[in-house]
């Protein structure tokens, strides 16, 4: 009923950018907060940036002040701004998104990946 549709991933040298985008469809009533997540390959699903409906956000710390998370209502899209990019940043990264249905459920719905390597 809901899904979300990423954009953005690529392979880019050390210290360039990235815009990743993701864009929620489907059979939404409102979407409370949006975030950005990665997981490399054996490890467990961390936090990059997160963003509630209002606009305030959260950051982990590997990625303050080099990434920015922002969110366009209207569109029920979330970016992230990646600059200064390290080969660390290399993973799959996922978009999530809590979402209220037009059914009025609430439900976290995640995007399918979107590979972002950086090269040294």
């Amino acid at each position: 009923q809901v899904q979300l549709v990423e954009s953005g991933g690529g392979l880019v040298q050390a210290g360039g950018s990235l815009r990743l985008s993701c864009a929620a469809s489907g059979s939404i009533f409102s979407i409370n907060a949006m975030g950005w997540y990665r997981q490399a390959p054996g490890k467990q699903r961390e936090l990059v940036a997160t963003i509630t409906s209002g606009g305030s956000t959260n950051y982990a710390d590997s990625v303050k002040g080099r990434f920015t998370i922002s969110r366009d209502n209207a569109k029920n899209t979330v970016y992230l701004q990646m600059n200064s990019l390290k080969p660390e940043d290399t993973t799959v990264y996922y978009c999530n998104a809590e979402v209220r249905t037009r059914s009025m459920a609430l439900y976290d719905y995640w995007g399918q990946g979107t590979q972002v390597t950086v090269s040294s």
